[in-house]
């Protein structure tokens, strides 16, 4: 799953496109259909993303929705909450430390 800076995951919809990167002048990779945003993952230029607490909420809970049990939701939106008053993380790697933390009380 990969979320893009527009802040939508993307799910299915991308398109295939071929961009200059630093091994070749014609490198296949993909693109976000929603917003057009083009992804180099030779070169790991990868996008930050910084959203507000609202924004990342809204994401969290469509993360939720596809990856937990409907009786964990609340404890992964807690996680995600602490992770983001901690300091400067992206929005995928809160997301990320968020689920593992889900994860580890589930088992």
């Amino acid at each position: 799953m990969i979320l893009c800076e527009c802040g939508k995951f993307i799910e299915g919809a991308i398109f295939k496109d071929y961009i200059k990167t630093s091994l070749n002048p014609s490198t296949g990779t993909i693109g976000h259909s929603n917003c057009g945003l083009i992804f180099n993952f030779v070169d790991g230029k990868r996008q930050k993303r910084y959203s507000s607490r609202k924004e990342l909420k809204v994401l969290a809970a469509k993360f939720a929705q596809n990856n937990l049990p409907v009786e964990n939701t609340a404890q992964f939106l807690l996680e995600v909450e602490r992770f983001k008053s901690q300091g400067k993380l992206q929005d995928i790697e809160i997301l990320i430390n968020a689920y593992h933390e889900v994860l580890q009380r589930m088992l």
